[in-house]
């Protein structure tokens, strides 16, 4: 994962009125012309190569006062620059269709994520030094100032195939009805899979959430806070809930309704999961949200209907429509109504 400055580096301005601290930064003011506190100022000019006039923009931004992370900030982005275009690069060289395609290296062929974050920032600090070198006539044109501040799309969401799901019930022991050993990673497994629940709203269970009895057997999920009580569900599961759920609390006495299912902390039932991962030779990044997603677009390619699966996953109307969005995009064309990898609770 790429390696990015602190909170604390960002905005790369110390005051909205900054070239550059703003969205529109195409202007930044004219380099000073006092000499520095090493001697006289040496403007760029278009042959300069890259990494010069970094150090020379580096050498203004200290001139005005600029802190030392805004200056560490704008070295960092522009070394990603002269690693991409060359070091020796002239900068009255340097055209629109190099910085497109600077931004398009970050985003799909570096290698290393690059977050809607850092490169918003980036594409500001092309802006800004650019924007410097022309407003110090130093190139004759602006190659920044036509380069679109499209947003940076996050990758989209891990799903596991039919194949890792598979494993995955194994080794939790959750494919039949009554648990093999454990009972517990079984019915955490199954409960997410299901419900597509998240890490917090499993943990916040109580015993008497599960009606097991139910036709069909139902989870509750509720919310002890007054602002998110909207996300309250009851969400259908399948009739494998049961059997686990008996062996689960006469296993560990989980018969008081009010007290919470698991009795144990998110970070134990991260634990839990961690070692069904490694036991299913699943990848090491496979967490909660994966199998949330996965439970999704399994539900998705079944045929729900797009408003009863906002339901379930206790979205709101604008949180559906990006979630919407990228199932469509997960989906990879397989006609909907084919069968999930267990078989849907009953409607």
């Amino acid at each position: 994962m790429e390696s990015e400055p602190p909170a604390s580096q960002l905005p790369l301005f110390d005051a909205p009125g900054d070239p550059g601290g703003a969205p529109d930064a195409a202007a930044p003011a004219a380099p000073a012309t006092a000499a520095a506190p090493g001697g006289p100022y040496r403007p760029p000019t278009a042959g300069t190569p890259l990494r010069d006039a970094a150090g020379a923009f580096d050498d203004h931004l200290a001139r005005i006062g600029k802190t030392a992370n805004t200056r560490q900030a704008f070295a960092s982005d522009l070394r990603l620059v002269a690693e991409h275009l060359g070091a020796a690069r002239p900068i009255g060289d340097v055209t629109t269709a190099d910085l497109d395609g600077f931004l398009a290296w970050l985003l799909t062929y570096r290698g290393q994520r690059c977050s809607p974050k850092s490169y918003a920032r980036r594409v500001t600090t092309l802006k800004v030094f650019f924007g410097w070198l022309h407003a110090a006539e130093a190139i004759a044109t602006d190659p920044a100032r036509a380069v679109i501040h499209r947003k940076a799309e996050p990758p989209l969401p891990t799903v596991l195939s039919d194949a890792e799901v598979d494993r995955l019930l194994a080794a939790a022991g959750a494919r039949g009805g009554e648990p093999e050993g454990d009972p517990r990673p079984a019915l955490v497994v199954r409960l997410v899979l299901d419900a597509a629940l998240k890490k917090g709203e499993l943990a916040r269970l109580r015993t008497a959430d599960v009606s097991a009895g139910a036709d069909p057997p139902t989870v509750l999920v509720r919310y002890d806070d007054p602002r998110w009580r909207e996300k309250e569900r009851r969400v259908a599961v399948s009739v494998h809930v049961g059997p686990l759920l008996a062996a689960y609390t006469e296993r560990y006495r989980r018969s008081d309704g009010t007290a919470r299912l698991f009795g144990c902390t998110d970070r134990n039932l991260e634990y839990i999961l961690a070692d069904l991962v490694r036991r299913a030779r699943l990848p090491a990044a496979t967490h909660f949200e994966t199998l949330r997603w996965t439970s999704a677009l399994r539900i998705w390619r079944s045929g729900d209907a797009p408003e009863r699966l906002r339901e379930t996953l206790g979205l709101s109307p604008i949180t559906w429509a990006d979630t919407q969005r990228k199932l469509e995009q997960l989906d990879d064309g397989t006609a909907r109504g084919v069968a999930r990898f267990f078989p849907p609770p009953a409607a």
